[in-house]
């Protein structure tokens, strides 16, 4: 089960960099990203804050396929920076001025978070 919930979280966060690259490629949806300051297209900043952030979640995917078993060889504490940063995107998401972010991305984060703490949970138990 654990090497399931581990895919899930990898589509959930494949789904982020297609939505990181279509912020990119210049789609206007600036209302649902980075607290919704700029609506419409972002600019070449915002744009470069969307493209760091895709390596980030691609690491964060294989990190938890890694803890759930595929070996990447990659040591588990990658895994638990994964589920940190899963964690505090949620925090982020929940406290940001956009409500159109939040309505669209906390319940997102928020799952992703779960789905990360259960793979690291499980992973830990099977250690013990």
């Amino acid at each position: 089960m654990t090497e399931q919930i581990a895919h899930l979280y990898a589509i959930g966060c494949l789904g982020s960099v297609f939505f990181e690259l279509a912020l990119i490629a210049g789609a206007p949806l600036g209302t649902w990203t980075q607290g919704g300051r700029y609506a419409g297209r972002l600019p070449l900043t915002g744009r470069a804050v969307a493209a760091v952030s895709i390596p980030i979640q691609i690491f964060q995917a294989l990190a938890i396929i890694n803890a759930a078993g595929f070996p990447l060889g990659w040591p588990l504490w990658t895994g638990w920076a994964a589920f940190g940063v899963s964690g505090a995107s949620c925090v982020l998401t929940a406290i940001t001025p956009s409500a159109a972010e939040r309505a669209i991305w906390f319940p997102v984060t928020l799952v992703m978070a779960g789905l990360a703490g259960y793979v690291m949970v499980m992973t830990r138990a099977a250690v013990m």
